[in-house]
């Protein structure tokens, strides 16, 4: 037989989380190493039963440190023998960047448009909190246990409490954008506490999104489209009688008509006012203007934010303020970056992420 001098895990994977050591044909001996590393917790085993747990160090394996694999052997003079027992490490660090989805619609009675419709999906981060109890509940004594292993249980978890949560905020679907920091917090809290007798831990849980039926978006889409229209409806009032105007001079006999019938009066005094403005401002240079990104208002092409709805018409200046031309990386007028960084790992991120895709960080 072999005796196993050092006992480690050199953990090079990325989803990870239980790895059993083979021994093969090698015995644990008195005075052996045991290194455990930071983000590890390591675990012995005698026949299925979890024993005696390392947090990261080093040890020098002898009966004071292994007490309950002393007891479960039997040994009534102390750890003298070789012995063979499963050791298992458990990763603990946090696995990011694992993504939910509700499959099925969630229904939710909303204020605005009753019954509805909706599906979410976003990112969530988790690690092990106690290694103990989630060797004993989950893992077992399997050889290996990854991050997919777990993963269907947990969504499955979370379309729960996404659906209880939605159901118990209350909140109307068009400021669901709003709140959806508040509603991962209360989804994570109250999946916490299931978790918990596993010994995992949720650490971080985002909403990306959600999505309507696509006859509910057409309608709203509808919606703005009128509303646009009735804040400019002088405007297109104007153009309709310039438009009438040009047909009634195609066609001298339809203006008399419309004359006779009571209809000129009106139109040739709002067409006179309307070609009066048009004169005031014959000459005068026209202002470029340019649509707003998000609600399509028109406003000046300098203008720094849409007077609308407050967007910024293009790339704003963190520091001074200053109108940069889109994909600048540097303020013309100050020098400041305009890369977007994260704050604890310094990766660099997409200008609208509200945390950081490798640490979680929030932004």
């Amino acid at each position: 037989m072999g005796l196993l001098k050092i006992v480690e895990w050199k953990d090079e994977s990325k989803n990870q989380i239980v790895y059993r050591v083979d021994l093969k044909k090698d015995y644990i001996n008195r005075g052996s190493k045991l290194i455990v590393r930071e983000s590890q917790a390591c675990i012995f085993s005698d026949k299925g039963r979890m024993a005696d747990v390392f947090l990261p160090g080093t040890y020098s394996l002898d009966t004071n440190n292994i007490p309950i694999i002393t007891k479960l052997l039997s040994w009534k003079y102390g750890f003298e023998s070789p012995f063979k027992s499963d050791v298992f490490f458990v990763n603990t660090k946090q696995f990011t960047n694992n993504r939910w989805g509700t499959m099925n619609p969630i229904i939710v009675r909303d204020q605005d448009f009753g019954n509805v419709r909706i599906k979410g999906y976003g990112t969530y981060s988790f690690k092990v909190k106690d290694a103990y109890k989630f060797m004993c509940e989950l893992s077992g004594t399997n050889s290996t246990y990854k991050t997919e292993d777990i993963q269907d249980w947990l969504r499955s978890m979370i379309v729960t409490g996404v659906t209880d949560a939605i159901g118990e905020s209350k909140t109307p679907i068009l400021d669901m954008a709003a709140d959806l920091i508040e509603l991962g917090e209360v989804v994570r809290k109250q999946m916490q506490e299931n978790l918990d007798r596993i010994g995992i831990e949720l650490v971080k849980f985002n909403f990306e999104n959600f999505s309507l039926p696509e006859n509910l978006e057409k309608l709203l889409d509808k919606q703005t489209e009128m509303t646009m229209m009735r804040k400019n409806i002088d405007v297109y009032t104007q153009m309709a009688q310039a438009d009438a105007l040009k047909e009634a001079a195609k066609n001298p006999g339809m203006a008399g008509s419309m004359m006779g019938a009571g209809i000129g009066l009106g139109m040739g005094a709002n067409m006179g006012k309307a070609f009066g403005n048009m004169t005031e401002n014959i000459g005068k240079p026209q202002e470029e203007q340019v649509k707003c990104s998000k609600c399509g208002s028109l406003m000046k092409k300098d203008a720094k934010f849409c007077p609308e709805c407050g967007t910024p018409n293009g790339t704003i200046c963190p520091k001074c303020g200053a109108l940069l031309k889109e994909g600048a990386k540097f303020c013309s007028e100050c020098g400041e970056s305009l890369k977007k960084v994260c704050p604890k790992c310094g990766t660099e991120l997409a200008p609208n992420a509200k945390f950081c895709p490798e640490c979680g960080t929030k932004c």
